[in-house]
């Protein structure tokens, strides 16, 4: 990373979000005007939201000079977040749901994986020493730490949370791998970091402190069925290879 202050952008991926946005950029704004040392930008990435999310992003770009918005018609976490980040000129990229159930305060420990200690990519992890959960349905966590045994017993992987809404790649990385990727739901997290740590790219593992959301619309069944199918289609049809990579 140049000698200079890192630009990171945070991307907000959101689906008929009007209720939770407001709250969510401005503590996530105050946040980071206070709490980290970087040129940063928060960008609500709205995918096929029909209620009035769309306008509120508009109104919470005009309101603060460092959001943007960008929409796409269609559905897909994966497919905004992808958007986004192919599209930011930023050094690192990163995304956080818009719950903000991660703790914030782990988010600058992310950009400095990245900016000073060198890591490609760093991820919140539920799952590892340091980490605190709170409030979790019993059915949630069950179903969450057997995907995670199940992704290291297919692909021998190291890191610990898969699944975590709260991450951050160098540009280099973002640019390398999601060409390669095919998810534009929620195996998107997975997709990327299998591909990463099997092309040699650096993850860390980073404590997160996470609040259960009671309110969440992740379907936890329906979700898993997908990750499912995109660890199927890894495993046995092939994990990309991709060019080797320039230093940074």
């Amino acid at each position: 990373m140049p000698d200079r202050k890192p630009s990171v952008d945070i991307v907000v991926p959101v689906l008929n979000e009007e209720r939770d946005l407001p709250r969510c950029v401005e503590t996530l704004h105050q946040f980071l005007s206070a709490n980290l040392e970087a040129d940063w930008r928060i960008v609500v990435a709205d995918n096929g939201s029909t209620d009035r999310t769309l306008e509120i992003a508009r109104e919470l770009a005009h309101k603060h000079k460092e959001v943007r918005y960008t929409h796409l018609p269609e559905r897909g976490r994966g497919r905004a977040l992808k958007k986004a980040w192919l599209d930011s000129e930023a050094d690192i990229v990163s995304y956080m749901d818009a719950d903000l159930s991660t703790g914030l305060e782990a988010f600058p420990r992310l950009v400095k994986a990245i900016a000073e200690d060198g890591y490609d990519i760093a991820i919140g992890s539920r799952l590892t020493k340091g980490a605190v959960v709170r409030r979790r349905p019993l059915r949630r966590e069950i179903v969450s730490r057997c995907y995670n045994l199940l992704v290291k017993a297919l692909f021998l992987t190291r890191f610990s949370d898969a699944q975590c809404g709260f991450k951050a790649l160098s540009r280099r990385a973002a640019r390398a791998i999601l060409p390669a990727t095919k998810d534009l739901g929620w195996f998107l997290d997975s997709e990327i970091l299998i591909i990463a740590e099997r092309n040699g790219f650096r993850i860390k593992d980073v404590p997160v402190t996470w609040t259960d959301d009671p309110d969440t619309r992740v379907k936890v069944l329906r979700t898993a069925w997908g990750d499912l199918k995109g660890l199927m289609r890894l495993r046995f049809g092939g994990i990309p290879r991709l060019p080797p990579q320039p230093s940074n």
